[in-house]
């Protein structure tokens, strides 16, 4: 079974709160990062090779090393803890059960980029995981963790929670950034990237509630001790938000590298398909990823064993391969339909959208129109093609990854599910109950 780090704890008695915490080596790496240089513990995360846990994994200690510290304007930290994609709840599972180790990640983060404000932006339906947060600081402050002077260090930082307005796409950092600043969560135009221009047009970081809370324990063990978990350049451990057609749906923590036939079938983890049934397909990352039918995903169309890794998940491309994605693993047996699944995800998607860029704003409508069609048993073999073109229009063509998140699902389910496309636009039968969308879709 994986090592387990972030969640080692999670079932100590009190770890909510401060003094469980503290008992159990809570705040030890604040009081080492107190005592190194800033850049020292970004050297640190660098060596550790952690790569970003919200779904781009690029590398922390790089990304790090880019903030602007030749400007004389303030360093800002922001933690992105609006999690809103479909299938994944990981970050929420560690907030709400260890919310102190966000807390001194946030700590440590701050003293490694120099940022004296920070924020925890968090989704704004996690009102009660809002309030936890909240009573962790409190304690912090208290406790001397966080204000003025911090343990003698002169080192100031003040955290605040800032919950947001329900918008998906204040998952997309910059904008999450506007919605910080009090404006319409539109993504902005990159370059400049928020290291150079953020918040208020200041150097800001934007990283995810599982990169902020791995840093702790890398500051503990060493940089060079952390990257021995894991396989490759999958580094360490991360969390899975298992759900769908499995025994044991839950959060898991696993050593990067495990096998994904063993993360399905093992007690240890999903504990099999539900009622014994037959593995159809999998979503490995989230809904923004592309599925793969059960013969892909638990070995590569090389015939190797597909691993839980950055790279393994994506060999061979959107074309065979996935992406590692935010960890949210659903998982789907035989009985399911992929085209409702994928009418399901492409409304969320339509929903979701900003409307600023034409491509996002039609295309996603245009495709859930389509699909809607589809399974109310209407479809034509020509909606297919269509289909397809549609989601080619919108495919790199956004200011921000949504409408690609959006068109990768549609992509892969076509690719690998074509002929149940065919078979139900054959028969002519309506899949389940859709009758609350009543827009008029085009003949």
């Amino acid at each position: 079974m994986s090592r387990k780090i972030l969640l080692e704890k999670i079932n100590v008695e009190g770890i909510q709160g401060y003094d469980a915490y503290r008992a159990n080596g809570g705040y030890a790496s604040v009081e080492k990062a107190l005592k190194m240089k800033p850049d020292d513990i970004v050297e640190e995360v660098k060596k550790s090779g952690l790569r970003g846990r919200g779904g781009a994994g690029f590398p922390t200690g790089m990304k790090w090393s880019f903030i602007d510290k030749k400007t004389p304007n303030p360093h800002y930290l922001v933690c992105n803890a609006d999690e809103s994609e479909p299938g994944t709840f990981k970050d929420r599972y560690l907030m709400q059960h260890m919310p102190h180790a966000l807390v001194e990640g946030m700590i440590v983060s701050s003293i490694a980029l120099e940022a004296h404000v920070s924020y925890i932006y968090i989704r704004g339906e996690l009102l009660y995981v809002y309030h936890i947060l909240e009573k962790a600081i409190a304690e912090a402050y208290a406790n001397g963790w966080l204000g003025q002077n911090i343990k003698g260090s002169g080192f100031n930082l003040d955290i605040y929670v800032q919950p947001g307005g329900g918008a998906y796409i204040c998952g997309e950092e910059t904008g999450l950034i506007e919605s910080l600043e009090g404006k319409r969560g539109n993504p902005r135009m990159k370059p400049p990237f928020p290291a150079i221009q953020g918040l208020w047009m200041c150097p800001t970081m934007v990283n995810n509630v599982e990169t902020i809370a791995a840093v702790p324990h890398i500051l503990n063990m060493g940089g060079e001790e952390y990257a021995k978990l894991g396989v490759g350049k999958s580094t360490g451990t991360k969390l899975i938000s298992a759900c769908g057609h499995i025994n044991k749906p839950g959060v898991y923590e696993i050593e990067l590298g495990l096998p994904v036939e063993e993360f399905i079938y093992s007690d240890a983890y999903c504990g099999g398909i539900k009622g014994g049934k037959k593995l159809k397909a999998v979503v490995a990352g989230g809904s923004s990823v592309p599925i793969l039918p059960a013969e892909l995903i638990l070995k590569t169309a090389k015939g190797e064993p597909r691993l839980m890794s950055y790279e393994s998940l994506a060999e061979g491309g959107f074309v065979t391969g996935t992406a590692m994605g935010s960890g949210g693993f659903i998982v789907m047996d035989e009985t399911t339909s992929v085209v409702k699944n994928l009418w399901n995800f492409t409304r969320f998607y339509h929903h979701e959208s900003c409307g600023q860029c034409s491509p996002c704003r039609e295309g996603t409508g245009w495709m859930e129109k389509v699909l809607h069609r589809i399974i109310e048993g209407k479809g034509k073999m020509s909606d297919i093609d269509l289909l397809w073109d549609i989601q080619t229009k919108i495919d790199g063509r956004t200011i921000c990854p949504l409408g690609d998140a959006a068109s990768w699902p549609v992509a892969s389910a076509i690719r690998h599910f074509r002929k149940e496309f065919e078979e139900l636009i054959q028969s002519r039968e309506k899949v389940g109950e859709v009758s609350y969308l009543k827009e008029a879709v085009p003949a």
